[in-house]
């Protein structure tokens, strides 16, 4: 890893922020820093009323320069359901639209700690509910064609929503792809996963803000047990769409996500996991052209196109 890029990581390791002080600090600092989307680049924004019309949910349509493949995507964005929100992904929405040469949904869903769990998984539901019964939104010719993507706590949702769809007898989408996600509820020095201890603590995401997102997300420790909160703790996998699963060598996340891959495939799900090498949590929101991001979306298409 470039030493300079180590030191930089280490410096937003600091212990001194904390996310159940600091949060709202932390998101008036993303907005300040967040790229501005490209020149003349046209972003369509619509609502989604939730389901008991108590709130709109904020969808942001990103299309494509070349429209390659008719199935959408979903995207649920990262931030420890704490932080983030489609401004700051748009730059990433836009690269994955025009990787993937696929239109791509976002979903603005409500953050912790204002509206804890369940209500960013409702919101995230709901839209994906709506699209599913409602093909001449997203211009789906089957109620499978939908991919569901999520990076992080987005990764999380991706596959709590799926969970979700299946558990109320709805249409399972065709795909999911999780970055890096979140699927356990402990990131204590007592997780059962090495990558906790080994990248915990000088690699931008630590174990320390882990708990502290998961504490805002859901106070509760008992209730962070549940398997819509902590996918790996469901206790039923089966009936899953066909997913891949990306990790990152330097995350805490790392060996939960691919403890989540391989309970998939226990549960006759068809899996692939794909750790890139060499690079720490969120990569997906770099520059398009950085290695891990080439390399991620070598692997996404592959799996999208297959």
């Amino acid at each position: 890893m470039n030493p300079f890029f180590k030191l930089m990581l280490k410096l937003l390791s600091s212990p001194k922020i904390n996310m159940q002080e600091d949060y709202a600090r932390v998101r008036k600092v993303q907005h300040i820093l967040a790229p501005k989307p490209k020149k003349g680049y046209i972003i369509m924004d619509h609502k989604i009323y939730s389901e008991d019309r108590s709130h709109d949910i904020p969808v942001r349509v990103f299309y494509p320069k070349e429209r390659l493949y008719k199935e959408p995507l979903l995207f649920f964005h990262g931030g420890g359901w704490v932080i983030g929100d489609i401004e700051t992904y748009t730059n990433a929405c836009i690269n994955m639209a025009d990787l993937t040469g696929r239109t791509v949904y976002s979903v603005d869903y409500r953050l912790a700690p204002e509206h804890p769990y369940p209500a960013g998984l409702y919101d995230c539901y709901r839209v994906a509910e709506v699209l599913l019964k409602h093909l001449e939104m997203s211009g789906l010719s089957d109620d499978t064609d939908l991919i569901l993507i999520g990076d992080s706590a987005g990764g999380n949702l991706a596959a709590a929503v799926s969970l979700l769809l299946r558990d109320r007898g709805q249409a399972t989408p065709m795909k999911q792809i999780l970055l890096y996600p979140v699927t356990n509820w402990d990131h204590s020095e007592a997780s059962p996963f090495e990558s906790i201890r080994t990248n915990g603590h000088d690699y931008g995401l630590t174990a320390k803000k882990m708990e502290e997102y998961m504490a805002l997300y859901q106070p509760d420790p008992e209730l962070r047990k549940n398997g819509y909160v902590a996918p790996l703790m469901a206790e039923d996998l089966s009936n899953q769409p066909e997913t891949l699963v990306i990790t990152a060598e330097f995350d805490p996340l790392r060996d939960e996500g691919e403890a989540y891959a391989e309970a998939l495939r226990n549960a006759d799900n068809k899996v692939q996991v794909h750790r890139v090498n060499g690079i720490v949590h969120g990569f997906i929101t770099y520059p398009k052209t950085a290695d891990s991001v080439v390399e991620a979306y070598e692997v996404i298409n592959a799996f999208l196109n297959a």
